[in-house]
């Protein structure tokens, strides 16, 4: 992984964390004073804006480290923080597509049901990136660098 899409994945996290943080405090636990505010608070919709706007180019350098990182990883048998990186990438998945959806829902239902599985995988995934990210961190660079080496995958280079 260079350390480019390193800095650019780490630095949208924050960013779509934190926007995203801040819209459910700023909606879900703020109330306004005046009964009949639109918003519980004056940055709302610059918070969901920021979010919905970070969170392309977040699932952009997700895609760039799929390739670069995690598809190697996975064909490699003993790796430390497997468990966490996997606990990520699968509600990574989950995040993404529920944050889609919600864009594009009309029914209130679906609207809920999608908003719940948005904010539990996100939770789930900066829980299991955070952690991923200390077990990365604690590692010896090199007991890293004296495991199996890193195998290319076809039409794919390091």
């Amino acid at each position: 992984m260079n350390p480019w899409e390193r800095w650019s994945f780490n630095t949208l996290h924050v960013v779509v964390a934190v926007t995203g943080v801040a819209y459910f405090y700023m909606k879900y636990l703020l109330r306004s004073d005046d009964p009949f505010a639109v918003v519980n608070h004056p940055w709302e919709s610059s918070m969901l804006a920021g979010h919905i706007m970070a969170a392309p180019f977040f699932i952009l350098i997700f895609g760039i480290l799929l390739r670069s990182h995690i598809l190697t990883k996975l064909l490699l048998k003993s790796r430390p923080a497997r468990r966490s990186g996997w606990l990520s990438l699968l509600s990574f998945t989950g995040m993404a597509v529920s944050g889609y959806l919600l864009q594009i829902g009309f029914d209130l239902v679906w609207l809920r049901v999608l908003m719940v599985t948005h904010i539990g995988t996100s939770v789930v995934f900066v829980i299991g990136y955070v952690t991923h990210l200390v077990i990365g961190w604690r590692l010896p660079k090199a007991t890293v660098a004296a495991q199996v080496p890193t195998p290319v995958l076809p039409g794919l280079s390091p």
